[in-house]
């Protein structure tokens, strides 16, 4: 109860205010029951999160409640074989405040921020992932012809959640000339280890950008040193080197990215992958640790309705003993309501160590046309998995098709999936089939009813692409913005 205390006195306080002057709400309820069809305790879960952002004058403020009765796993493999006190959670779990004035921000709180390309550091939530890498604190942040950043901050331990990790830097950038822009940035971290005494990670970066006419490149160059790792455990160096070229004559664009990571993976940052389908070198290994690589990429208007998309992509470890490639062709066609593409992909990595193998082929379709008094989206992928470990080889087939309708208000998608060993196992094969229905009950609320069957990976529906976790059961969903 006490910790209601606060969140309900600053409600009443702004409202109050906003009874004077002009006050601007907005916000956001989202609640979620899930039924999955899986051998646990429970089968029934229940979220509901429900958000406001109240702005008065120069003042900005913002609260979450969550409830999660009990949190559920994004993954399936994941069951609850009895239900303990600490899958219940609930309360107000975000609270950020902010001023800004002119070019001036002060903010307290829950801060999602990046320095640069998020090399350096990048404070987010992954939804779809489950993963929630924000931190907790203050940030000033001046923004003119100098831009300038600094927060210091906390974040829940992953091993210990009620312990904080320490993380505070600083971020600038300049515009030097019309055109050439100059940036770096500082970032501190201390992280609790398993000997219960904190790690240092200093890391250090600057970067450039540069555009004139057609052309654009940018560079970033970081270093890191982590110690104090505990229980006389030699410190740490690392690097990270990233930079993209891209020019554009019409109707042809092309470009390119290269990247060399060293020993440069930690919890907050994002590095660029630098392929198509962002894969990492080696599906055991981070991309920071040891890979170096490069990406180039086309597209064409071949005719006016026609995009021809190419883009390949290959990396490798300094030992040259892991390699992966990453390859994308598509064909864009675009004519009055008609819309179509037919695309190749694939991705290729090897790992000589291990005597391992894979490849993975996609190709696909996508059309869009309209039928009758409504729009149909139909599309389709046929992947292909092939796999060697020593002398054993194995492979797959995973077909998916999958259609989009608009009916009225009433948005359907029908999906269905499977998998093959060879075409003569069709009918003894794994299915998924799904239906997900979409419909505006009122005005800025949405109900989403999902039944059926996910294999997992990256699902797209009605024009909304994420990536999914295996499941099966039953989904409710209602949404209402305000």
């Amino acid at each position: 109860m006490r910790r209601l205390i606060l969140p309900l006195l600053l409600l009443t306080l702004s409202l109050a205010l906003g009874a004077q002057s002009s006050l601007l709400v907005n916000g956001m309820n989202e609640a979620k029951f899930t039924y999955r069809t899986a051998p646990d305790s429970l089968n029934a879960y229940f979220r509901d999160s429900f958000s406001f952002n109240l702005g008065y004058r120069n003042f900005r403020f913002g609260m979450k409640f969550i409830a999660e009765l009990p949190k559920y796993s994004t993954s399936q493999s994941e069951l609850l074989d009895e239900l303990s006190a600490d899958r219940l959670n609930l309360g107000w779990k975000e609270l950020h405040a902010s001023y800004a004035k002119d070019a001036y921000l002060i903010h307290a709180g829950t801060i999602e921020e990046t320095f640069g390309s998020g090399i350096v550091f990048r404070s987010f939530e992954d939804l779809e992932f489950d993963q929630d890498n924000r931190v907790s604190g203050f940030k000033f942040a001046y923004d003119d012809a100098l831009r300038l950043k600094a927060l210091y901050s906390g974040i829940p331990n992953p091993g210990a959640p009620s312990k904080l990790d320490l993380a505070y830097g600083l971020d600038a950038e300049y515009p030097v000339w019309q055109g050439f822009t100059l940036g770096g940035s500082a970032l501190a971290m201390r992280d609790l280890t398993p000997f219960n005494t904190y790690s240092q990670n200093d890391v250090f970066g600057g970067r450039l950008r540069f555009q004139s006419g057609p052309l654009e490149t940018t560079a970033e160059y970081s270093q890191r040193e982590l110690y104090r790792r505990g229980m006389g455990l030699a410190s740490l160096s690392g690097s990270a080197l990233y930079g993209t070229l891209a020019l554009s004559f019409s109707p042809l664009q092309f470009g390119g990215a290269y990247k060399r990571y060293d020993q440069f993976q930690y919890r907050l940052q994002d590095l660029p992958l630098a392929n198509y389908h962002n894969e990492t070198l080696a599906d055991n290994q981070g991309s920071g640790i040891d890979e170096e690589g490069f990406q180039a990429w086309t597209n064409l208007t071949f005719i006016q309705d026609l995009v021809i998309n190419l883009d390949y992509a290959e990396a490798w470890n300094q030992a040259k003993t892991m390699r992966m490639n990453d390859a994308y062709f598509g064909l864009d066609w675009t004519q009055d309501n008609l819309i179509g593409t037919l695309s190749y992909s694939h991705v290729e990595k090897v790992d000589n160590e291990l005597s391992h193998w894979q490849k993975e082929t996609y190709p696909g379709f996508n059309l869009g046309f309209p039928a009758g008094r409504t729009s149909l989206v139909l599309s389709g992928e046929f992947k292909t998995v092939e796999k060697q470990s020593f002398d054993l080889e194995s492979s797959h087939y995973e077909p998916k098709l999958q259609a989009d309708v608009t009916l009225g208000k009433l948005a359907l998608s029908v999906g269905a999936q499977s998998w093959w060993e060879d075409f003569s196992a069709i009918t003894d094969s794994r299915y998924w089939a799904n239906l997900e229905a979409k419909y505006p009950i009122l005005s800025g609320t949405d109900l989403v009813f999902f039944a059926g069957k996910e294999a997992g990976g990256k699902v797209c529906r009605n024009g909304v692409c994420r990536y999914v976790a295996p499941f099966s059961g039953l989904r409710l969903e209602l949404n209402t913005r305000f």
